[in-house]
This record gives C-alpha cells, structure tokens and sequence, in this order.
C-alpha cells in the first residue's frame, strides 16, 4: 500500500516563520514557559508514559538475551551423621544451553521489541506535546476567563449608572416603571455572568495546577496578563515533511515494523530448531576429594515440527493481518494528521475574518446605543429600543474577547499539528 500523501503538494496556506521544536515559545510568554516547563517535569501522565517506555526497553533487553547461552550454576551441600561416622556430600554443577538461531527467528523477536520500544518512545513524546498544547490552552483560557469577568464587572458597572439615571428620571415623572424593571433585569442578569465567569476563572486554576503536577485547591500563583499577540503564520511545509516530523506518525510507523518482524518471527517457527546443551557437575564426593572427578555432558537437541493441525501457519496469517492492519492504520494516521493542519489552517484565517466583522460590529453598536440612549433620555424614543441596543453591544464585546481567545487556541491547534519531535529533561538525563 502506497501513502495517500501528493509529495509535490503543499497545505492551503503556509507563512515563512519557521517556529522552533518548543513551539510555545514562539509567543514569547515568560510564565506560559515556565509553566509548560513545570509541567513537563511533573505531570503524573506524562511520567507514566515514560515507565511504559522504560518497560519496552527491559523487554528489549529481556529477548536480546535468547541470542546468548544460558548458564545456571547449581550447589547442593548435606551432611549426615551417626554414632560410629559422618558422612558429606556435595553436588556441583553448571549448566549452559544455546539455540542456534537458524532462521533468525530470535532476531526477527529482538528486532520487534526494539520497533516497539522506539513507537513508545515516541508515544511519549507525542505525549509530551499533546501536554504542552493542553497547558497553553488552558492558561490562555484562564487569561480569557479573567478577562471577561473584568468586562462583565465594567459592564456591570455601566448598567447599574444607566439603573440610577432611569430612577432619577422616574421620580420626575419622565420614564415607566417598567423601564426600572427592564434595567434591573438586566443589571441581574450581567451579576449572573460574572458568577459564572468567576467560576469559571476557579475551576480552569484547578486545571492548570492537576496539569502542573499539584493539588486543586494548593495555593499557586499566576501572573496577571493579557492575550499575547498571534505569531506570524507559521512555515508549513510538504506533508511528506510533515509525515517524518510528528512523532505520533513516528510511533505508527514503527508500530508497522514491529508487526513486520513478528510476521518474520511466525515464519521462521515452522522450520527446525536447534538447541545445543551441555553441564559440567561434581556428585557424592567428599570435600576433601573436591574438584577430582568431573561428570562432563554435551549435547544437541533438533526440535522439527511434524503435525500442529495448521497452527503454525494459521499464526502466520494472522501476523500477515495484524502487519496489514497497521500499515492501514498508519495510512488512516497519516490523513488524520494532513486534515488537523488543514482544518487549523481554515479556522485561523476565518477566525481573522470574524474577529474584524465583530469589531466593525461593535463600532456600529456603540454609535447606535449612545444615540439610542441620548434620545431616549431627551425624551424620544422607546427604552425597549435602549436596553436591546445595549444587550447587544454588551455581548459582542464578550464575542470579541471568547473570539480572540479562539484564534489562540487555532494557533496552539496548528503548532500541535505541526510540531516535530523535542526532547524533554528526562530523555536527556535517563537516555545514554
């Protein structure tokens, strides 16, 4: 099966900003790296992954080891006594077995741990990214978070001067009780926001402090910021680029090599095995008499399979199918990965598009509510047409704040899509 990858077509849009391995630093936010670098060190997930990765490699290790003999030491000691005399004896003996790896069959499993071992490498670092990507979005969720309850507060704040303006003109008569009630309304419906806004400011630093590797509720520090400015588009390459690149392309791939080497594996086990042996032993002697009369024993077992009723081979097309499966499956990865940059892509320059109709949106608002507003103070004009004009210019300013929070969060979305392997404080220091 041929990748369904055009190596001479590039992505839909692409910029010349070539963002470094640490993608997140391209924002040039101080505390989102150093909370990325905490995060990095001490998130409980990510450490899990990595003992997986240690697993892989004892296994490694493990089935490396049929490629050598095995040698057993044995040492048995007794001592009898009766009335008249004492009796010793001693047994000692080593033992050492070998199979010849006629087919490499021993090799083709030795090879397939190391391709498993190397796709959970990359596991973990598919792991780390998706981590890094999770806290960025979460802290830049946070800084949304606070920002819209300092708009809900201002907004509040508004609707609670323009509640006193309509009492006052409702003690001399000018507005309906009614108005009073609408106003109020709304003055109650902008504190509920802002609850939830809190809320939500409290629940997304639990988040932030799980993802960090500590407790909800600990008492942990977070600048106060705003939104950093969006990087200039990202270089997006070929796919083929971006195929070698992602490390969880990588894990796929390799995952695809180890079924090749099993399949390999299943083959060579219908062919004859053999397996040398040979032990070296001392029996019943007296200490005295140690080392004088060696047992040496040398041999060879031929191991030919006859008749499994079809084992054999039927294990042999599953490893087929299982090697199908992955390659499949590592066609269908490596879509997935072309339609996450794709669909980022898309998202950001639309988002562009609709962050600059909100803000013409809004210009247009806040000119139709003064006037609205002024008009009804001066006497004309229906308050209905006030309060629908505030509610609306209200609410296209928390639109533009949730919206720019979003172009982020495409930003963070296309890095993740992009982003190629980096190596963490672990891998330096664990992996020779």
């Amino acid at each position: 099966m041929q990748l369904p990858v055009d190596p001479g077509r590039g992505f839909s849009y692409s910029g010349v900003h070539q963002p470094p391995d640490e993608w997140w630093k391209s924002f040039d936010d101080l505390e989102l790296n150093r909370l990325i670098e905490k995060a990095l060190a001490s998130n409980f997930e990510l450490e899990s992954v990595w003992h997986r990765f240690r697993e892989a490699q004892a296994v490694v290790r493990r089935e490396r080891s049929a490629l050598f003999p095995l040698l057993d030491a044995e040492g048995q000691a007794e001592l009898r006594r009766t009335d008249s005399r004492t009796d010793e004896q001693l047994l000692m003996g080593l033992f050492a077995a070998y199979e010849v790896d006629l087919w490499g069959r021993i090799r083709a499993s030795v090879q397939a741990e190391r391709e498993r071992a190397r796709a959970t490498l990359y596991d973990y670092r598919t792991a780390a990214i998706s981590l890094s990507a999770e806290v960025a979005r979460t802290w830049y969720r946070l800084i949304t978070a606070r920002d819209q309850r300092e708009l809900l507060r201002a907004q509040l704040a508004t609707n609670e001067r323009v509640l006193k303006l309509i009492r006052s003109r409702f003690r001399a008569g000018l507005v309906r009780a009614v108005d009073i009630l609408r106003q109020e309304q709304l003055v109650e419906a902008t504190r509920e926001r802002m609850i939830v806004a809190e809320s939500r400011v409290e629940v997304l630093q639990h988040l932030l402090a799980v993802l960090l590797g500590r407790p909800p509720r600990e008492e942990f520090e977070f600048a106060e910021q705003a939104l950093p400015a969006l990087p200039p588009l990202p270089e997006t390459g070929l796919p083929v680029e971006l195929i070698r690149r992602r490390p969880d392309l990588q894990r796929e791939y390799h995952l695809l090599q180890a079924a090749d080497r099993e399949l390999a594996a299943a083959i060579s086990r219908q062919y004859p095995r053999l397996t040398l042996s040979t032990s070296l032993s001392i029996v019943d002697v007296r200490t005295e008499e140690l080392f004088s009369d060696w047992l040496a024993v040398l041999g060879a077992d031929l191991f030919a399979p006859v008749f499994d009723a079809g084992r054999r081979e039927a294990e042999v097309e599953r490893s087929e199918a299982v090697r199908d499966q992955r390659l499949s499956q590592y066609a269908q990865e490596t879509l997935g990965a072309l339609r996450e940059v794709e669909d980022a892509l898309v998202r950001e320059i639309k988002q562009r598009s609709r962050i600059t109709s909100l803000e013409r949106q809004i210009e247009l608002a806040d000119l139709a509510s003064e006037r609205l507003r002024q008009e009804y103070f001066n006497g004309f004009g229906d308050y209905i047409d006030v309060l629908r004009a505030l509610t609306e210019e209200q609410e296209l300013r928390r639109d533009l704040l949730a919206a720019r929070s979003e172009l982020l969060e495409f930003r963070i979305a296309l890095y993740r899509a992009l982003a190629g392997s980096f190596e963490t404080e672990r891998e330096i220091e664990e992996i020779d």
